[in-house]
């Protein structure tokens, strides 16, 4: 049965690693639909987050490989129920000046900041878990998104 996973990856910092991560679930036919990468509190070590959907027993052949890869010092999946995960986002909307005031509700709803207000163009930052993030996005599609990003999800075990 299919589901998605939660990968978190631990590694020493240096170049090439990405892509020999990354290729490795290529290989297998997985699409990664969140990665980020950053360092960690240890000096020369870095920390992916990968998640992906698929197969557990597939998965887990995949995890198997990456403690083989030469960097990795170690990977796994982190369960649904002992993850802490957060996203980040940010979206630029056009404000028309009649609906300011009820985009700032929403705004004060999600608990987002606005980072940046230029004209009519607000640019607002939102962080939370990926539903709350997903909530956020689906209540701002009523108002002219000039442009959005976000971050892939990051986790950590309670």
């Amino acid at each position: 049965m299919s589901q998605k996973h939660t990968i978190s990856i631990l590694c020493n910092d240096t170049p090439g690693v990405l892509a020999r991560i990354a290729g490795l679930f290529s290989r297998r036919g997985f699409n990664i639909e969140s990665l980020s990468v950053g360092n960690t509190e240890i000096k020369g070590k870095s920390r992916f987050t990968i998640v992906v959907g698929g197969d557990e027993r597939v998965l887990e052949q995949v995890r198997k490989q990456l403690q083989k890869l030469v960097h990795v010092i170690k990977a796994w999946d982190i369960e649904r129920e002992e993850a802490i995960e957060r996203e980040h986002a940010l979206i630029k909307i056009d404000v028309e000046s009649a609906r300011k005031s009820e985009l700032l509700q929403i705004v004060t709803a999600v608990q987002a900041r606005i980072i940046s207000s230029s004209g009519s163009a607000w640019t607002l930052e939102i962080t939370g878990d990926p539903s709350e993030v997903d909530n956020a996005f689906n209540l701002f599609k009523d108002y002219k998104v000039l442009e959005s990003i976000r971050t892939g999800r990051i986790a950590l075990e309670r």
